[in-house]
């Protein structure tokens, strides 16, 4: 690292409308230096990155004082702020990239991967179309795609959430940029994932000198990651300092805050989240509200037209669990494991090729028509994208009061309880004329909690639900899931990568690895002593809000294929699941383990 400032902010305020998202805000960010910029949704992270992409107009923004300097190649520091348009094509991706926080917005959904990993090679690299195909495919190597070479051919829609975010930071890394804007680029990966990302940014600015401007809200991403650390609160800085200082010594309430909420693996094992009575204090004596048995879920291949298509892949194989009143399950595992489509597929929102599903005692699979969506009514669904799910042409009071509309709740009382949930999830009423790009991230996502909470289900499948959420408003969020659980009986299907998280929230924790389940049972059992080597592994991975703490550990060699299965169960390829605790059970297939 060096002395060399690749950019420098001096007095930057930003505006949307009447409202001021940031207040003169300055920093620099040297040669090989890793800045972290952290603090809670709605802080104005997220406009700082856009204005120094020059990209802050598009979102509705204007930038009404200050400087942006970027030493570009060949050249010296040039003011971002005063460069056109044809100059900031130039620029970007060659000299600034940014890996964006919603990758599903930021990837045109109407080209290739490869198509659009190699536009920026051939643009700013001069290669050809062979050696920019090279370059994309060692790329989505070094970011842990799964086939890189089938990935150059996928749509984004094609792949999960985890998949299409390492997509995305390939695309940032192509042209090896002198400044990387990161703005959330670990928030939809898997512990294991994360820390390869993490490892792969840090051999990339100590190899080659590119500063990165990391803007997260997770403490221990910043530990493993940072060199100096920027706290704002209201669009204004209150804090910066050297990462170790800063995580000593905090000076500011707001940095304070964000270490104290953020979730530590160990810290919650003590008590269980809050049951709603016998029943869910024994499990076996409750009524399952969810009932899943040998469910398996196939996508449909991609063919080309007069070709054979080939076999459809599995995705999901075999999954079985049930989850009582009032009870939490935790699913676990790597991005692309098969856990959002297991939660898709029991509300019938994806394909299902055999099994059960029992939703309140109702066969969701033998449902059609009017009769399947009344039965969703029963069981609502966060999704892990919250642009993505949420109506861009609807307000937010429209979107929250669309399910009581569903059900014949008159206008006056669908206003009163949209209003009440916007109080529950911590937004101010005054956002529910608003639309959703108006809002951060993590706004968005309130929201979406809101909206599956509007017909009082009796299940909830939160898909990552708390993922884009910083610590402090993360730890609000679950207090509610909680006392909603506590109060209404409610279950949750809560699938999530941050174990801090789900060590807080679960009663049971199903890990999930290539499609099958390897091991589920009580929290403390999984969490205290896990049985199967991928659990034991995942674990390992866990990073911790403590820049002293040793990095996290992932094994170099990959785990077996999925298991061939054999005969147990009572169905073929079901597998031998060893009862190695009461209620805790482990795959054991032909590797050993």
């Amino acid at each position: 690292m060096t002395d060399q400032p690749i950019a420098r902010i001096e007095g930057l305020k930003v505006s949307f409308g009447d409202t001021v998202a940031i207040a003169d805000l300055g920093f620099e960010v040297a040669a090989g230096e890793c800045l972290c910029i952290v603090g809670e949704s709605g802080a104005g992270k997220s406009a700082a990155a856009l204005a120094l992409m020059g990209l802050i107009a598009r979102d509705g923004g204007r930038i009404e004082a200050g400087r942006i300097m970027l030493t570009v190649r060949g050249g010296g520091p040039l003011d971002l702020l005063a460069a056109g348009e044809a100059r900031m094509r130039g620029i970007r991706g060659r000299d600034i990239a940014m890996i964006f926080q919603e990758p599903m917005t930021a990837l045109n959904p109407v080209l290739t991967l490869g198509r659009q990993v190699t536009e920026g090679l051939r643009r700013h690299e001069g290669l050809g179309a062979a050696a920019a195909r090279a370059r994309a495919l060692d790329l989505f190597r070094q970011v842990r795609l799964p086939d890189p070479s089938a990935c150059l051919g996928y749509y984004p829609h094609e792949l999960s959430g985890g998949m299409r975010q390492r997509a995305m930071i390939a695309m940032a890394l192509a042209c090896r940029p002198r400044l990387l804007v990161a703005d959330e680029p670990t928030t939809a990966l898997d512990v294991t994932t994360q820390a390869e990302i993490l490892a792969l940014l840090d051999r990339l600015r100590r190899e080659t000198g590119t500063a990165i401007v990391f803007i997260t809200h997770d403490m221990a991403v910043v530990a493993r990651i940072a060199d100096r650390v920027v706290v704002m609160a209201h669009g204004r800085k209150v804090e910066e300092g050297p990462a170790r200082r800063v995580f000593a010594s905090p000076r500011a309430a707001e940095t304070r805050a964000l270490l104290e909420a953020a979730p530590r693996l160990g810290s919650g094992r003590s008590a269980l989240p809050r049951d709603i009575g016998h029943d869910a204090a024994d499990p076996g004596r409750a009524a399952p509200v969810l009932e899943v048995a040998g469910l398996s879920v196939r996508y449909p291949a991609r063919g080309r037209v007069l070709r054979q298509r080939a076999p459809a892949p599995c995705v999901v194989r075999d999954v079985s669990f049930a989850i009582a009143r009032g009870r939490t399950l935790a699913l676990v595992g790597e991005s692309g494991c098969g856990k959002s489509s297991t939660g898709r597929a029991i509300l019938r929102l994806g394909p299902v090729s055999g099994g059960r599903v029992a939703l309140c005692g109702q066969d969701m699979l033998s449902l059609s028509g009017a009769a399947l969506r009344r039965a969703r009514m029963r069981a609502q669904m966060v999704f892990q994208d919250p642009h993505g799910s949420l109506d861009p042409r609807m307000t937010l009071a429209a979107q929250i009061e669309e399910p009581l509309r569903n059900i014949c709740v008159g206008r006056a009382e669908r206003a009163e309880r949209a209003a009440a949930l916007l109080d529950r999830v911590a937004l101010p009423r005054g956002l529910m004329r608003r639309y959703p790009h108006q809002l951060s991230g993590g706004q968005r996502q309130r929201v979406a909690i809101a909206r599956a909470l509007a017909p009082d289900p009796a299940l909830i499948v939160a898909d990552e639900a708390v993922s884009a959420l910083d610590a402090t408003v993360q730890a609000r969020v679950l207090e509610l899931l909680e006392e909603l659980q506590a109060e209404r009986g409610l279950s949750y299907l809560f699938i999530s990568h941050d174990m801090g998280v789900v060590e807080r929230i679960s009663h049971e924790i199903a890990v999930m690895h290539r499609g099958r389940i390897v091991e589920r049972g009580p929290r403390d059992a999984v969490l205290g002593s896990p049985r199967h080597a991928y659990t034991q592994a995942l674990l390992r991975a866990v990073p911790v809000p403590d820049p002293d703490a040793p990095a996290p550990q992932w094994p170099d060699r990959p785990f077996g294929a999925p298991p061939r299965g054999r005969t147990g169960g009572g169905r073929p390829g079901s597998g031998v699941y060893h009862e190695a605790a009461p209620g805790h059970f482990v795959l054991v297939d032909e590797s050993g383990y």
